[in-house]
């Protein structure tokens, strides 16, 4: 079978799972059923290739061609959970390649020299707990177990819990440094979300590295009341002091050049006809730096402070995740480019992926396919099959590269 054929065959059988039909979107959270539908999906492609698979002590799927036991691993993968009414291609897109990298590399008759795994990595989007890269964390040591035991849905339902729901021991999980131990190389193909490549004309890049990235948590309490009989001077409306301090995260991130987003918001008592007791926002923000993301950071909370005295609003500010820097390492990218060529263009990103996460464990580096659009987390989200067919390429000469010397 032909690379188009592998991957369009997967992609088709992949497609249906998860997908809502009022919006095209997918809904492909942790823990649920169109989850366990993709798993189910992993364990299938990883058995009818005679790979060996097995989940790890965080939910981690891996398929693995040779002796997982063996050491200086090569491994490929990504994820295949969503973002809330998700783009069909972030993250899906990395593992489908990966398997039909290796029915590419079969089908040259190359021989392995190292052991080579794909993997799919739990939890990455962070839809339904609200941290991302859940799985991958865990395994890295970057999140304890006690802290992930807290973490809780938008129905009270814990991480645990869920777990457990859907079949997995959560007596079992935390960081995984032997696992990790065994990985020499780290490589995630990843359909690009931003227009880099289609502006320079590109089918394939490599990331060069990952903006710092946070999310805050912003809590504007007021006070409820009537929104018919009270008057506005005697209004503590925290929706005022939330619709001001999402202009202010518009405005610092511009001058900074940065990107700042309120994405999420939750309204008690969220009434047509009551004024809020409490609006709670969530902030996503990345630069270019530390240093810049510092500045933004603190002038969004400022200004949020002053409007919230103002308007006579208590305010909490808490962090929720945060994620440095990432740069790849650059021998494993130079390798990359070496073997493609030396020609692929190399692009920083300001979208977070576990293969940041694991950069601090393992040698990690990242491939990215053209979107044309240039739209992710959307059902817009897009990349031709020809471009996708040339992702996995550039991923079967960089993985027999790697693992078959």
């Amino acid at each position: 079978m032909s690379e188009a054929a592998s991957f369009h065959s997967m992609w088709a059988e992949l497609a249906p799972i998860g997908r809502n039909a009022d919006t095209g979107g997918y809904r492909r959270y942790a823990w649920t059923g169109a989850d366990a539908d993709c798993r189910t999906w992993f364990q299938e492609q990883a058995e009818a290739r005679g790979l060996t698979y097995e989940t790890d002590r965080n939910g981690n799927q891996w398929a693995w061609l040779g002796d997982p036991l063996a050491g200086d691993a090569v491994v490929t993968g990504s994820h295949l959970d969503s973002v809330p009414d998700g783009g069909a291609f972030d993250g899906p897109l990395g593992v489908v390649s990966s398997f039909a990298a290796l029915d590419e590399l079969r089908r040259r008759g190359v021989e392995f020299s190292r052991p080579l795994a794909i993997t799919n990595f739990g939890d990455e989007e962070g839809a339904r707990f609200g941290l991302a890269c859940v799985g991958s964390r865990l395994a890295a040591g970057q999140l304890t177990r006690e802290k992930a035991y807290e973490l809780r849905d938008a129905d009270g339902v814990s991480l645990p819990r869920a777990m457990e729901a859907a079949g997995y021991d959560p007596e079992a999980i935390g960081a995984d440094p032997e696992r990790l131990g065994r990985i020499g190389a780290f490589v995630e193909l990843h359909v690009e979300q931003g227009r880099a490549l289609d502006l320079s004309g590109d089918r394939v890049g490599i990331a060069s590295a990952i903006w710092p990235h946070g999310r805050w948590r912003f809590d504007f309490r007021g006070e409820a009341n009537h929104a018919g009989t009270t008057r506005l001077v005697d209004r503590r409306d925290p929706m005022l002091t939330y619709a001001a301090t999402v202009l202010a995260a518009r405005t610092e991130a511009a001058l900074a050049g940065a990107v700042a987003t309120f994405g999420k918001i939750s309204v008690e008592p969220n009434g047509v006809n009551a004024i809020p007791s409490l609006v709670r926002g969530w902030l996503d923000s990345r630069a270019a730096d530390q240093a810049t993301l510092d500045t933004v950071v603190t002038a969004i909370e400022k200004a949020a402070r002053e409007r919230a005295d103002q308007d006579g609003i208590d305010l909490g500010i808490v962090r929720e995740s945060f994620t440095p820097v990432v740069e790849f390492e650059h021998a494993l990218r130079d390798e990359m480019n070496r073997i493609l060529g030396g020609s692929v263009p190399v692009l920083g990103t300001g979208a977070g992926h576990d293969a940041g996460i694991l950069s601090a464990a393992v040698p990690t580096a990242m491939l990215f396919v053209r979107n044309p659009t240039g739209v992710s987390h959307s059902p817009r989200e897009f990349a031709a099959e020809d471009d996708c067919v040339a992702g996995v390429l550039a991923l079967a000469d960089v993985l027999e590269g790697l693992a078959c010397r």
